[in-house]
Formats: C-alpha cells, structure tokens, sequence
C-alpha cells in the first residue's frame, strides 16, 4: 500500500525541499501551509492553506493520513527571533500541541518533529572555541529564550505522547540549515542567505555589514543533506532527539571569506556590535547519528555555498 505522506510547513524553505524528495521515493504527499511556495510550484499531491494554529485544521490536515512531518513554524534568522519571542511562542505552541494531538485522534502511524540547535544551553556556547555539542547536552536546560525554550518543551511532549499514546515520534535538531530556494532578504533570513545577498549585491570591491564581530561561530548543514536525514530518522527505530548538521564549525568571518571567494569580489568587513548576534560558539557533535543512521553529511560547505549564492545572485538579477 502507498503511505500517505503529510508535511506542514510545505511553503517553506525545507518543507518544500522535503516534498519533493518524498515524491520522488514514490509517496503520495499532502503538503499543508499559510501560504504557497514563493520560488516554485509544490510537488505535492494536495497542497492546502491551512493555519495550523486551529485545531479543527490540524484534524484535516492528518484525516488518512500515516506519517507527518511537522515542519510548520513561525520563526526566522537570529534577528526575528531575537525581537518577536511572544509571538513565535503563542504559535509554535498552538501548531506544535494541536498537530501531536490530531496524529494520536486521527491514529497516524508516525509523528516528526523539527526541533534546533537552540534548544542547547548558553552556558555551553560562550565561546568561539564552543565544544561540538552532544545530545545529552540539552539538560540541565538553559534554553535560549522564547524561541529556544519553546522547541524544547515540544521535545519532551513528543516522549511523553510515545511513552504513553504508543505513538511513533522523532524529533530532529537542525544546526543552521542553508541552500536554494529559501528566505535571503526581509528580516527572516539565516545568516548564509543574508551574506550571499549582501554580496550579491556589493561591487566587485566593497565592504558589507556584519552583524556582531565576526568572531562568534556555527557549524552549517546544505538543505539536500538535511532532507536526505530527515527521512533516513523516520525510517529507523530511534525515538530520541538527534543533531542534523555538519559537524565543521567556522567563524562568521571565515564564511564571510568563502562566499566571497565564490563570488569572485574582494570584500572587506564592517561590524556592528549592536546587532543580534547570538552565542558564541555552536557546532554539532554527530557522533550519535553516525551511529542511529550509519550516515553523516555529505556535501561541503563549499559546494552547498556555491550553489546557493549562485541561486540568490539569479533572484537579485531578475527581481
């Protein structure tokens, strides 16, 4: 029998990544969002315009359904979540509680949920030279507020909802995912889509603004290998939070230096301290999902960069 495939947040940057891969392995895919893919028309089977904040809609959206992937959230770069914390609260709860709970009414086989790096301890990341983070780093929690903190209690919903209900959960912790077809400008976006904007659109010699002063680092993972991962979680066994993202960690400068070595302009960097900026240091430990998928990422920075930048300067040209 066909599995039917559900994926919220199918508008969105990864969702929309994820729909088409599923298609491709032979699913029947409902893809469900606020809005419709900006870039390009959705693979899907049924795409709906839902507000998942409605608990009467998450009831649709899973009616004969067998897997979900929740991807459906209200959040953005570092800048929007920094500044908007009550209300990525209020709606990720009501997306996240309502979508759990109509999988275990509806009887869905399988519940994922995207969970994130930010989940981890800030007293684990104030520093550039951060140690990669495992896990089982998660607690004694210490969760960065609102955003962070949010994505963390749904971590324990979905054990409790296995534990108890005998619902098949798996929860994911994304590390700075990046790549084509998602948000690079209005205040949303993550730091490889604004970088490659603003060099998109600099002189072939400039300077660009960098927020904090370059020093702070991240690990980051290329879109293809993040949906190559989420798939490979929610064929296994494993019902435990796991890290997805690569497991090289580089300054924000340095990533600054690649994109623009990939440009082919000489940029210099000029800092504002005042900007959101975030910790320190984050990088992801993948000794556990070497172990649980046999599997790591494989495409580089490099090469995922490339490509992205190389999409984002089209958007530019033609916008």
């Amino acid at each position: 029998m066909q599995k039917r495939i559900l994926v919220t947040g199918a508008g969105g940057f990864i969702g929309h990544h994820l729909v088409r891969l599923l298609k491709q392995k032979g699913y029947w895919v409902r893809g469900v969002d606020i809005v419709h893919p900006e870039y390009e028309k959705s693979a899907a089977d049924d795409f709906e315009i839902l507000d998942l904040r409605r608990w009467e809609n998450c009831l649709k959206a899973t009616q004969g359904m067998h897997h979900v992937y929740n991807l459906a959230a209200n959040m953005g770069g570092i800048g929007f979540i920094e500044s908007h914390k009550a209300e990525i609260v209020h709606d990720n709860t009501l997306i996240n509680m309502h979508m759990i709970d109509a999988a275990k009414t509806n009887k869905l086989e399988k519940f994922l949920y995207t969970s994130s790096a930010c989940i981890y301890p800030g007293y684990k990341q104030n520093s550039p030279e951060v140690s990669p983070l495992k896990e089982s780093d998660a607690y004694p929690a210490d969760a960065e507020d609102g955003y962070g903190w949010e994505k963390l209690y749904m971590e324990r919903t979905c054990r409790h909802y296995h534990e108890d209900y005998g619902l098949q959960t798996y929860v994911v912790r994304f590390h700075n995912i990046f790549g084509p077809l998602g948000t690079y400008e209005g205040g949303r976006e993550k730091s490889p889509a604004a970088i490659c904007r603003k060099i998109g659109l600099a002189n072939p010699v400039d300077e660009i603004e960098v927020w904090g002063d370059g020093l702070q680092t991240r690990s980051y993972c290329y879109i293809e290998d993040c949906i190559e991962g989420i798939y490979r979680l929610m064929q296994s066994e494993f019902h435990e939070p796991l890290n997805l993202g690569q497991d090289r960690m580089i300054s924000v400068n340095e990533l600054v230096d690649i994109i623009a070595k990939i440009s082919g302009k000489t940029i210099a960097k000029r800092y504002d301290l005042t900007k959101p900026q975030g910790v320190r240091g984050r990088n992801s430990d993948n000794t556990l999902l070497r172990q649980v998928l046999g599997w790591e990422p494989q495409i580089s920075l490099e090469e995922g960069l490339k490509i992205t930048y190389h999409w984002i300067l089209k958007q530019l040209e033609t916008a």
